[in-house]
């Protein structure tokens, strides 16, 4: 390297660090754009959610991590030395929480796509990535994409042994259009069944239908139903 580029390098890497390359008309508009989209974001995330791994803080933290982002790629701006002395600043935080579910990963990235084409004053791209995110994961959520099935009810009765067990088996295809049994546990005397179902009813039963039905059938007692429907996933 000749001494004339290294000098080159040298005054790229003085750049004051106190000089912004954005205007405060532009900066302002990029950290509101960076939270109205953070925003759509994280209400698509709230909407779209399915299972028992939701959390109010991770939502909050996609629209601040689409803001924070924003103002850390205005900071940096064009200068090198900039992006250096951010790295070594944010090297020296850890980040302990555990993601859940790989699809908040995804979301995490969306803020930070989203809060960086802000802060870099792309806002047709930030805006046009918010839209496809939003229909693409409205369509996945709609779909049920990658679900093999989706479970809509846990059915857990007892039943006496000294009955008849065809008589609770019927009445259970008779509401059911589709039902497995999960969990058979006989009782500590043995005269008893601990059962367990997953349940899908027919489009014309209700969940009351099916539990007044099954408590008058003999033998069965102590009828239980668990709305499972975006839970339990098969």
């Amino acid at each position: 390297m000749t001494n004339m580029s290294i000098q080159n390098l040298q005054d790229q890497l003085s750049v004051p660090g106190s000089v912004l390359t954005y205007s405060p008309i532009e900066a302002v508009c990029n950290i509101a754009l960076a939270a109205l989209l953070g925003g759509i974001v994280a209400i698509v995330y709230k909407q779209t959610h399915k299972g028992l791994s939701y959390s109010q803080s991770f939502t909050q933290t996609i629209l601040l991590v689409a803001v924070v982002v924003a103002i850390v790629m205005m900071v940096i701006g064009s200068s090198l030395a900039r992006a250096f002395a951010l790295v070594g600043a944010l090297s020296i935080i850890r980040f302990r929480t555990v993601i859940k579910d790989t699809r908040d990963m995804a979301f995490v990235f969306a803020g930070l796509a989203v809060g960086m084409a802000a802060g870099t004053s792309n806002y047709f791209l930030a805006g046009i990535a918010t839209v496809f995110l939003f229909v693409i994961s409205w369509g996945l959520y709609s779909t049920s994409f990658g679900a093999l099935y989706k479970s809509e009810f846990i059915l857990r009765f007892l039943f006496d042994q000294a009955h008849d067990s065809r008589a609770y088996v019927e009445k259970i295809h008779e509401l059911a259009k589709r039902s497995s049994l999960l969990h058979l546990e006989p009782t500590g005397d043995g005269a008893q069944l601990k059962l367990t179902f997953d349940i899908t009813l027919k489009k014309d039963v209700t969940a009351e239908m099916l539990t007044t039905a099954l408590a008058k059938t003999p033998g069965a007692s102590e009828v239980v139903l668990i709305v499972a429907k975006n839970d339990v996933d098969y």
